[in-house]
Formats: structure tokens, sequence, C-alpha cells
């Protein structure tokens, strides 16, 4: 090699595309190594991450789902328990079981005092009729009831006759709906 070929101290050479190129030195074969497994690491620790991060994800949504799906059956719960809080009341004759006018009754006292069974006998007029209401049975006026009972709904629970007026126990315990001979809150007679 003559001094002009000769590369001077510092530079490099470069190969041609006819060069064979040298095997990598034992050095840059460790730091290959290294990189691909830290390459491999890293997509595996991505991987992992979005695994985990999906997991949760469906968590999430089934967690969300369960919940809406609770409310929504205490909703539905809660409706039909006030639904059932409301039970229409038919004055009744005592003979014919045929409904009458709301005015031939006279609201029921709270379960505590009173006659405590439900029957509330009502005399008016001449005949000496009784009249009770009618729980929860169905019919108009005119008709004989059907269904229904005489037993009092149990405090909390609305009562509606079929004039739309309230008649729970609780709406009027100490006074009589109408003039005449009835019950009070007390349990004695009053003639209003």
């Amino acid at each position: 090699m003559s001094d002009e070929d000769r590369p001077e101290p510092g530079s490099m050479r470069f190969q041609d595309g006819s060069t064979t190129p040298r095997e990598p030195t034992l050095a840059q074969r460790r730091a290959r190594e290294q990189a691909r497994r830290r390459q491999e690491a890293a997509a595996r620790q991505a991987a992992d991450d979005e695994e985990r991060s999906a997991r949760t994800r469906r968590r999430v949504l089934v967690g969300a789902g369960v919940t809406v799906g609770v409310v929504a059956l205490i909703a539905v719960g809660y409706s039909v328990v006030r639904s059932e809080d409301e039970v229409a009341a038919q004055c009744v004759d005592e003979e014919t079981q045929e409904i009458v006018d709301d005015s031939n009754c006279v609201t029921p006292v709270a379960n505590s005092g009173g006659y405590g069974g439900g029957f509330y006998p009502i005399f008016i007029g001449g005949g000496g009729r009784q009249y009770h209401y009618n729980y929860g049975g169905s019919g108009t006026v005119g008709q004989r009831v059907s269904g229904g009972t005489t037993v009092v709904p149990p405090d909390g629970t609305r009562v509606r006759s079929s004039s739309g007026r309230d008649v729970s126990p609780r709406a009027s315990s100490s006074s009589v709906s109408r003039g005449g001979l009835g019950v009070s809150g007390g349990g004695s007679s009053s003639g209003s």
C-alpha cells in the first residue's frame, strides 16, 4: 500500500457494494441483543397495559349496567308498592250489598279505638239501614259490589271514595263526615 492509499489517522474508509460486511464484534452483538429484549419487553408491557385497560373498561360498563338495572328494579318495585298504597272505597248497603252514594257512609276511625274490625254501622233514616265502606271492590252506584273487603286498610294507605273524597282512617280520626249518630275518635257518639 502506498502512502497515498493509506488513510490518515482518525479518518474512515467507506465500503462499496462489492465489499463483504465484516462480522459484528461481541460488544455490538450484545448491544443489539439487549436492544431487541428491551423492545420485546416494551411491546409486552404495552399489550398488558392495553389488556388491563380493556378489562377495566368492561368492568366499569358491567358495573354501570348492573347499577342501572338495580335502580330500574327499585323504581319498578317502588311504583308497584306505591300504586298499592291507594285503595278505592265504596259505600255499600249492608243488606243488599249494593253500592250507594258516599254520603250514606261515615269515615271510619283509625284502627286504634272505635270498633277496630273495619265494619262501622251507621243508622240513617227511618228504616235503620246500615251502610259501610267496602275497600278494594269494584262496581258503580246501583250495582252489587264485586270483591273487596270490609277490613280497614293499614295506616299509611290512602283510601279514596268513589266520589274522590279522601276517607283514609287517619284523614279524619276524630270527626264524623255527616250529621247524625256516628263514631268519633274517642269512641263516643256525637250528634253534629
